[in-house]
């Protein structure tokens, strides 16, 4: 075993560029020795060690906990040995370490506890409820974030009888002792007001106390908690007025003290209880808004108070949203108030607004839009304003337009000087103006008591399209468009199109920015007439239009800088390259090398650092459309991409090896078949199934698609047992996988098609047998379902023969099972087919199983029981008549593609980022001759009448009555 110093060398080495890569070899060879997780448990907790290199120590043991605690089937994959001692040393260990190395080893308890809390790990919270202590702030501190570490999974999760009984577990045995622990923090603060580093870790205690409160509550309240809601909850409303001199550095102006982090945790617990418990809590619900009134009247401008202001103004419109409560703010005087000291002076731009504008443009624009991670007082009042206008529409419209109306005349009367009072004019007027949700179309609806266009047309489009006193109004004029997008007709957003693309010109980051963002979202619009069209397409705009589009964005993320992390910081440029492509298809063929090339010059500059997961999926994502729009160049396109795509597989790097995989895949499927398969790939054959390349998650769907392209590409190469093998060992492993089973059954379909059967024949058996184990040993209803549809699939391979060179159907498939075992076919078909029929929702799924299922029955309706016949016609029968099918029509697979592009969840990291415009769709053997209903039934009818007539009369008369019904409306 590796002890603790060769580790800490290791780990030194780790900080350091130049033998990183070397050092994470090596520690990765120490996984697999005993001890080594708990020693390097014992490193991080070393207070002689460096903290750099304790640091490095935590961030590995959270991964390691994450990598290899225990796999998806319930086995760990570290020793128990190791196990127990963790579970065992960890929190002690945890409680005494500094708060930056508190935080990684919190979330490998909070990993280690999803698998062994409460069953596996009974008595932690008995550990940890005998840790508190008020002699030891410190330690009780790293106790109580070891709880909120545990405590805080319960947030997101759907209710449940297990998940209450861990609730009530823990309440038990932590509930009194919590209460207990928080009023006598209570104490303490008080007694302790003038003594700063007291008071700062008591603020720290309760802090955690409050989260942990918001714990233990998040899924319903307690009855602890219900009989103490007096106690609990005026402890903490007496917070929301807390101030300490000591503590709030006036001059501060971002960071923010523990007073302002306590109140922002009150703020979310009692919206929690307002929302959820407001029978409970209704005795409190008039005392907290005026308490958030005054907070609101008296908190300073301050960046540092930007997050607690958010939190409290969402605290104010849940309650508007009450009914109950709305006669506190159903009156003029109560709007005007706040209006005045609420709403303008959080709407209002600020010097650090200004700051952040000139100075971190990006971060400006992503705080700015709607559905940013960054809680902005702006858009917070923006929110609280629309919930009062809900409540009352006339009153408070009215009240706002004077408010509007008197800006817009100061800022006439003075624009240079007053543009400030424009730029409120136009918040406070999309504010009111927007009514419903806002989608991905922009507002659904509007307020009908205002005109958006006649105001877009008197006040935006003049700074639109002439010079304005300063950026920001032109920002608010393309925001405008951004917010109002679906009130404009098809008509009125071309007109718009060459006066924003104009904006490409200016030199202000966020005006430029802010117009990518535009465009994109205007070319995403669905037709409102019909939602299964796009809005534009590629004979809307001129190809000099698009081309010149394409160039302006280029030519500004070049200009963004030559580093790695600057060129790919805007990844809204980028989503702006996508669309334009995306709409373009085919028709920038003059252009569209030098497009791609560009493209490639831009990943080979980030693959040297990248830093922006969104940047670079769009990126690859535009690279995917030419090739998916220009197949027939495909091998030209290879020719250009080859170095750069085996470049960052040679390169090992890790972020774009998935990317890379995955464009390979996609032009092997796309390569003329009248061609030698590129010596490249034949070369990447060996490395693809070693066992190291699959120890990344977010590979292996990528590998399995570069696998299956090969062997449909070049069946030949399988045809001997050294290279079929390994494929087949790689089936194995993805098919014993409950997370990985469904790339199991496709690079199984894609074997048995395209490997020549004379090949596979010794292996036949040993394929099925690992499905059936996999059956018996922990099958799940997803597994059972995809077992069926692969049967089907082989069964119903006939309606293709391109695909079925291997002449696959029904009675081979049956002969396969007979030859394991007589009689397991029909064991098969009653334990497993039959019970699950009327499962499957999906309608691929349901087309597959008709026709597999009608052939099972007419290629073997003499050698089954004329029960198990009769069981299956019924489940057919009911699958033909249920409303999928009814409704069965082919869908626009550009359609279907250009939705795909709406999610902005790309991460580094171990998912795995699909390409949409190039993803493999599941295989439909039957897609391209059964296009709709009609020719399913048809299908159906004309299969079952070449039965024995008198054969299939005998079974229709054992129908029940609705199956006869449906029989006889069908075929009959």
């Amino acid at each position: 075993m590796s002890d603790i110093g060769s580790i800490v060398q290791v780990l030194e080495q780790s900080l350091n560029p130049s033998t990183a890569k070397n050092a994470e070899g090596i520690l990765k060879g120490f996984e697999s020795q005993v001890g080594f997780p708990i020693t390097l448990l014992h490193v991080v907790a070393n207070s002689n060690t460096p903290i750099s290199v304790r640091l490095a120590g935590a961030l590995y043991f959270k991964n390691l906990v994450k990598r290899k605690w225990i796999d998806e089937n319930g086995q760990y994959q570290i020793s128990k040995q190791d196990v127990d001692m963790i579970k065992t040393e960890i929190v002690s260990l945890m409680i005494v370490l500094p708060d930056s190395l508190q935080i990684q080893i919190g979330e490998a308890i909070s990993l280690i506890a999803e698998s062994e809390f409460p069953d596996m790990w009974s008595g932690l919270i008995d550990e940890l409820v005998s840790k508190l202590t008020l002699d030891d702030l410190v330690a009780n501190k790293g106790v109580l974030k070891v709880a909120h570490s545990i405590f805080k999974r319960w947030r997101p999760l759907f209710r449940s009888d297990e998940l209450f009984i861990e609730i009530k577990m823990v309440l038990d045995k932590f509930a009194v002792p919590f209460l207990e622990m928080l009023k006598t923090i209570d104490i303490l603060i008080d007694q302790n007001l003038q003594d700063s580093t007291k008071l700062k870790l008591l603020l720290e205690n309760l802090l955690l106390l409050v989260k942990i409160y918001y714990d233990l509550n998040c899924q319903d309240i307690p009855e602890f908690f219900e009989d103490h809601i007096n106690e609990g909850l005026t402890i903490l409303l007496k917070y929301l007025k807390f101030h300490s001199t000591l503590l709030e550095d006036p001059n501060e102006d971002d960071e923010i003290d523990p007073v302002i982090e306590v109140k922002i945790n009150i703020c979310e617990l009692i919206q929690l209880y307002t929302t959820r418990y407001e029978e409970e809590y209704k005795k409190y619900i008039e005392i907290s808004i005026q308490i958030i009134w005054d907070l609101l009247n008296n908190v300073s401008n301050q960046q540092k108070n930007d997050i607690l202001v958010s939190k409290a103004l969402q605290y104010m419109t849940c309650v508007v949203n009450l009914s109950s409560y709305n006669t506190l703010f159903n009156n003029e005087e109560s709007i005007n108030q706040i209006t005045e000291k609420i709403i303008l002076p959080n709407i209002k731009l600020r010097e650090a607004d200004l700051e952040m504008f000139e100075d971190d443009p990006i971060e400006y624009t992503r705080r700015d839009l709607e559905g940013s991670d960054v809680d902005s007082r702006r858009r917070s009042t923006t929110e609280f304003l629309r919930a009062l206008k809900e409540s009352n529409e006339n009153m408070v419209t009215n009240i706002m337009m004077s408010y509007i109306n008197h800006y817009l005349k100061s800022y006439s009367e003075n624009p240079s000087g007053n543009w400030k009072e424009k730029d409120i004019a136009i918040y406070l007027f999309c504010a009111i103006a927007s009514k419903g949700v806002i989608t991905n179309s922009g507002i659904t609806s509007t307020n009908l008591l205002i005109d958006v266009i006649k105001f877009f047309s008197e006040f935006i489009y003049p700074d639109l399209v002439g010079n304005v006193s300063n950026p920001i109004l032109k920002v608010d004029s393309i925001k405008y468009i951004y917010i109002f997008r679906n009130q404009l007709t098809k008509e009125q957003l071309i007109e718009t199109l060459p006066l924003l693309t104009s904006n490409f010109n200016d030199d202000n980051y966020v005006v430029y920015t802010y117009t990518s963002i535009t465009i994109e979202k205007i070319l995403s619009l669905r037709n409102p007439t019909n939602h299964q069209q796009m809005l534009f397409n590629k004979n809307d705009l001129s190809v000099d239009v698009l081309n010149n589009l394409l160039m302006n964005l280029f030519k500004l993320i070049f200009k963004m800088g030559s580093t790695p992390e600057k060129l790919s910081e805007n990844e809204f440029l980028m989503k702006c390259v996508m669309r334009i492509l995306l709409i373009s298809e085919d028709s920038n063929s003059q252009s569209i090398l030098q497009i791609i090339e560009e493209l490639i010059k831009i990943v080979e500059i980030i693959s040297k650092n990248p830093s922006n997961p969104k940047f670079s999926h769009y990126t690859f994502e535009s690279i995917c459309i030419i090739l998916k729009y220009y197949q027939t160049a495909i091998k030209d396109f290879y020719s250009v991409l080859k170095n750069t795509l085996f470049g960052i597989l040679g390169q090992d790097i890790q972020e774009f090896i998935p990317y890379s995989f995955q464009i390979l895949s996609f032009v092997l499927e796309s390569y003329p078949i009248n061609e030698d398969l590129p010596i490249e790939y034949e070369q990447l054959i060996k490395p693809l199934c070693s066992p190291q390349v699959w120890e990344f998650k977010g590979n292996i769907p990528a590998i399995k698609r570069l696998l299956s392209a090969i062997i449909s590409f070049k069946p030949s190469l399988f045809n001997n047992q050294s290279n079929i093998t390994p494929i087949l060992g790689i089936y194995q492993k993805l098919i014993s996988s409950k997370s990985n089973d469904i790339l199991g059954f496709e690079l199984l379909e894609c074997i048995m098609i395209n490997i020549d059967i004379n090949d596979l024949k010794q292996f036949l058996n040993e394929i099925f047998i690992i499905l059936l184990t996999r059956l018996k040993s922990f099958k799940t209803e997803k597994f059972v379902k995809r077992f069926i549809i692969f049967l089907s699939k082989l069964s119903s391979l006939e309606l293709n023969p391109n695909l079925n060179k291997n002449k696959w159907n029904s009675t081979i498939i049956i002969k396969v099972f007979e030859g394991i075992q007589p009689g397991l076919f029909i064991q098969i078909l009653n334990n497993f087919i039959l019970p699950n029929i009327n499962k499957f929702n999906n309608l691929t799924d349901k087309k597959i199983l008709v026709v597999g299922l009608t052939n099972l029955i007419v290629e073997n309706y003499r050698e089954i029981n004329s029960n198990e016949i009769l069981q299956i016609l019924s489940e057919l029968l009911k699958l033909l008549n249920s409303d999928s099918i009814k409704n069965y029509k082919t869908i626009d697979e550009n359609m279907e593609l250009m939705a795909e592009f709406d999610h902005d969840d790309f991460a580094f990291g171990s998912s795995f980022n699909r390409l949409n415009t190039i993803q493999l769709k599941p295989l439909d053997p039957i897609n391209n001759n059964i296009k709709d209903k009609n020719m399913l039934i048809e299908f159906f009818k004309i299969k079952l009448q070449s039965i024995d007539s008198q054969y299939f009369h005998g079974i229709i008369q054992q129908l029940d009555p609705e199956c006869s019904a449906i029989v006889h409306s069908l075929i009959m």
